[in-house]
């Protein structure tokens, strides 16, 4: 399944940058289909011209935005595939170009970026290109800048600053004593080159080197492995490759792109800078923290080569998660004055982080609630909604049996030192039993177990189905408003639990009684659907709904219109059509499609279900075929017998034709002759008839 369209964070990267910069200047960044230039160039797009004075003129314009429109920055570059999406932002997209018509492209920019953090295969292509422009220095129309954007992994493999004390950073003071990972020393040589090349005439080309952290944010790429895991929740650990204790240098991709953007605008003296948050976060931490924030907070630690296994990592993004480095960004510190987004880093930040996770890359959401009578069939629909867009089925009872069995392990395993927990567990959890026992409508307690499941991660992140709760209005006001007196918290609350869609489901009284007549034994005992018993609820059902407070109020006053559904019918036809109804005002689903995995699983139940069907289909027509045999033998049988017995028939017929004359002839000469021997035979009696017959009947022929 599709993800939703991407959304943009609120208040990331909403408000225009104001670039100290009189004329607008045209760019070129290479890749800017992928992850990390996409953002640097789309900020950079975003910068508005502004002043070159003093800080007070840059508050000037800044005050007055307003009035000014005209971008910084026009955008061209490269892209790696072609596609269908809307870069708006970009002034022109090249695909597959020549190196003639890449170097004529490259001329007429004033600044050229050259992304590498990510993209090693574009290291061939950016010494070409910086070659290129160095060697056409002479044909420049005016000053132009060159702008490597590398890795910190070309100080993976540096010897400590001073031995002795191992926590002392890594500066870009130091650059020229950098030692790289084994794998990157392409990316080194391509640094040195780079720099080389821009001490040639650095007032018509400058060059500069960007060592970039490792980067995260706004949908994450490298990190994203982990937070996928842990939003989707189907692992209860989130495992860590190696001990975790290695330090990870990390930016923020807008952080990264705020770097660039002073380059650019001041292009300052240094030509290797290193840019890094100021964090010191190790593997560990980040881990902890995507974990705890989108899941459960539990992790474990695998072996290291068992990272080669997992497929959603490349070689280098595991040498790159398994690098410790401590470093400091000297320079950017120094040199500019970066409106950090987040300058403490990813654990500093991660509310933020996951907030651009979820926007970025639109897994928000869905929650809905499911009202109606009893027997209206809420339960059937809550689960097919639940499946069709993986939500979480939420029901009081339920929520309520989960945590009773939690609470009774809890208690079980307490630990003897945490006497306080273990007393407010078992204090709880006699209080869901007995508000269970008395039967009393919804307790406090019960309410407060339920928030906490909406609050969950598995609910904030995927979404739920709320199946016949809340029944009056003062259990939706009491379960969607909290009592705070900080009004932020009541907000963040309510946004966080409340509904989007409300669905209420109706029939008529007859429909429902009859449908409860039909349910079987097993249904009626589970649902407490016995007649006497049913009847008071529904009763209670009408009377609720019939006071002038009433949930569909409370939900109206949340500017939230419930969609109404009459059920007529609990044939397949008439489910489908409710559920395109739903669909239709739900909308599509916003989680993740499947995965690769899912992907060839599905193709090969596919292929599967299409080599049973043609197995059936064969066995079919070769049934079909002996059958048609067998009628065709027994039709042949039938013409067989039919037609030997014409021939029987006809030769009987032939027969008879034949005998008449000699019946005839006996009838007149032998029959008469015979009859009057044999009466003589009977009349002498002679003691050998035969004899006596013999001649007479001779004498007889003959006179005859």
């Amino acid at each position: 399944m599709a993800t939703a369209p991407q959304q943009q964070t609120a208040g990331v990267m909403a408000e225009p940058r104001i670039a100290r910069i009189k004329q607008p200047k045209k760019v070129f960044m290479n890749s800017i289909d992928s992850y990390s230039s996409r953002y640097i160039s789309k900020l950079l797009c975003e910068c508005v011209l502004g002043a070159a004075g003093p800080e007070e003129e840059v508050e000037e314009v800044q005050e007055d935005l307003s009035h000014s429109s005209a971008a910084a920055f026009q955008l061209v570059g490269t892209v790696s595939h072609p596609s269908e999406e809307d870069r708006t932002y970009v002034l022109e997209e090249y695909f597959l170009l020549s190196r003639e018509e890449l170097l004529s492209k490259l001329m007429d920019c004033d600044v050229v970026l050259y992304n590498i953090s990510q993209h090693p295969e574009q290291l061939e292509e950016a010494l070409w290109a910086v070659s290129a422009l160095h060697n056409e220095m002479e044909r420049f129309s005016g000053p132009k800048l060159f702008i490597l954007i590398s890795t910190v992994m070309t100080w993976a493999c540096s010897k400590p600053v001073d031995p002795d004390d191992l926590e002392l950073p890594f500066t870009d003071e130091i650059f020229w004593s950098r030692r790289p990972h084994p794998n990157f020393k392409p990316h080194i040589d391509l640094e040195k080159r780079v720099v080389k090349m821009g001490k040639t005439n650095r007032m018509l080309f400058s060059t500069y080197v960007v060592a970039s952290g490792l980067q995260y944010g706004m949908g994450e790429q490298l990190f994203h492995y982990y937070f996928k895991k842990s939003w989707l929740g189907q692992e209860q650990e989130i495992s860590i490759f190696g001990d975790g204790k290695n330090i990870i240098p990390t930016i923020h991709i807008n952080d990264l792109a705020s770097v660039v953007q002073n380059i650019i605008e001041h292009q300052p003296k240094p030509y290797y800078l290193i840019a890094v948050d100021g964090s010191n976060n190790t593997m560990e931490q980040i881990v902890k923290a995507v974990a705890s924030e989108l899941g459960s907070g539990k992790i474990q630690k695998k072996p290291i080569d068992e990272a080669y296994l997992v497929q959603d990592f490349s070689v280098a993004e595991i040498d790159s998660m398994l690098v410790n480095l401590r470093m400091e960004a000297v320079h950017i510190k120094k040199l500019f004055s970066l409106s950090w987004l987040c300058e403490f880093g990813l654990v500093e930040n991660i509310e933020l982080v996951v907030e651009e996770y979820r926007q970025v890359r639109g897994l928000l959401p869905i929650r809905l609630c499911v009202l109606g009578p009893p027997a209206v069939g809420k339960s059937t629909v809550s689960k097919k909604i639940c499946e069709h867009y993986k939500l979480h089925h939420i029901t009081l009872k339920d929520t309520i049996s989960e945590t009773i069995s939690q609470l009774e392990a809890a208690v079980k395993k307490a630990d003897p030192d945490a006497k306080d927990s273990a007393a407010e567990a078992q204090e709880l959890l006699s209080s869901l039993k007995d508000a269970g026992e008395q039967n009393e409508g919804v307790l406090d307690e019960q309410l407060k177990v339920l928030k906490d499941k909406l609050m969950s991660n598995p609910c904030r992140n995927q979404g739920f189905v709320l199946d016949d709760f809340p029944k009056t209005y003062e259990q939706a006001k009491e379960l969607f408003e909290v009592e705070e007196h900080d009004g932020a918290s009541q907000t963040s609350y309510s946004r966080k639990v409340t509904p989007e869609f409300v669905l209420y489901l109706d029939a008529s009284d007859s429909f429902l009684m009859d449908r409860v007549m039909n349910l079987p034994e097993r249904l009626v005992q589970e649902h407490s659907y016995e007649p006497e018993l049913f009847l008071k609820r529904l009763a209670r059902f009408r009377e609720n709904s019939a006071e002038e407070e009433t949930v569909d109020n409370y939900f109206v006053e949340m500017d939230i219109s419930p969609l109404y559904l009459e059920i007529t019918s609990s044939h397949k036809p008439d489910c489908s059509l409710l559920m395109q109804k739903i669909v239709d005002t739900v909308g599509q689903p916003r989680n993740y499609g499947p995965s690769s995995q899912e992907v060839v699983e599905e193709e090969e139940r596919r292929k599967a279900e299409q080599r049973i069907r043609t197995e059936i289909q064969e066995r079919t027509e070769e049934e079909q075929k002996e059958a048609e045999e067998a009628r065709s033998r027994a039709k042949r049988w039938e013409d067989w017998i039919k037609s030997l017995e014409e021939v029987r028939q006809q030769e009987e017929e032939q027969l008879e034709a034949l005998s008449v004359p000699m019946r005839s002839y006996l009838m007149e000469h032998v029959l008469p002759t015979l009859t009057q021997g044999l009466t003589e035979c009977c009349r002498a009696q002679p003691p050998d008839p035969v004899d006596f017959l013999v001649p007479h009947s001779l004498l007889l022929i003959g006179t005859s």
